[in-house]
């Protein structure tokens, strides 16, 4: 196999996997754990040296190509293994890499962090260890974002497109829902973004999504 995965899907791994799964590629998974000093052996900081999953390796007949970051290698996959023929994940158009780019680092930035807090405090966290008030500020804060995200898919829809970056499921909407993911424990955030929700929840829904979930 050219291409390896080191990564859990129960971590942002699940993005390069999942859209390994969605491109139909062969794939060998090292399941690596990140809480238990995996990723803190000598062998895995000669692959990161930060120490963190998910490791993309990429054999190729010019050399190994070694991508770690999780949207890195996610879009990485997507661009060198996908075909742009206007029916898979992979970008077939200037405009829609413009969008899968843009969305991308956009979650990263202006959603990743709040959205991990709402999780960790509503659901991930022991109950005894939660801060509601964290939460809380986080969900406000996310209001500003997450009515960008919602003005765009009342665009999209008005023009007959039903996803991010044009008529079809793209790797734009497969970054961006594996992070909107985590705030689907807030019900208020839900509520007030009803497109958003519907999205999300049609990206979850994928065939591919569940089989890597499924997957560990």
């Amino acid at each position: 196999m050219s291409l390896t995965i080191h990564g859990i899907p129960a971590s942002r791994a699940l993005r390069p996997l999942w859209a390994a799964a969605e491109l139909g590629l062969d794939v060998a998974h090292v399941p690596t754990p990140y809480a238990d000093g995996s990723t803190r052996t000598p062998a895995f900081l000669e692959l990161n040296p930060n120490g963190h999953i998910p490791v993309l390796i990429d054999r190729r007949p010019e050399g190994e190509v070694v991508v770690w970051e999780s949207m890195a290698c996610t879009l990485y996959l997507a661009r060198v293994h996908g075909r742009p023929d206007g029916r898979g994940i992979a970008p077939a158009t200037a405009r829609e890499e413009a969008e899968a780019l843009r969305w991308s680092f956009w979650v990263v930035n202006e959603v990743e962090r709040d959205a991990l807090t709402v999780l960790a405090h509503l659901h991930a966290m022991p109950e005894e260890r939660r801060k509601p008030e964290l939460a809380l500020a986080a969900e406000r804060r996310l209001a500003v974002p997450l009515r960008v995200l919602e003005q765009h898919l009342k665009r999209q829809q008005a023009a007959g497109q039903d996803w991010l970056a044009a008529g079809r499921f793209t790797v734009a909407d497969l970054c961006v829902a594996s992070v909107l993911n985590w705030v689907r424990v807030s019900r208020p955030l839900l509520g007030a973004h009803p497109l958003m929700h519907e999205w999300v929840r049609r990206c979850l829904e994928r065939p591919a999504y569940l089989r890597v979930r499924e997957s560990g």
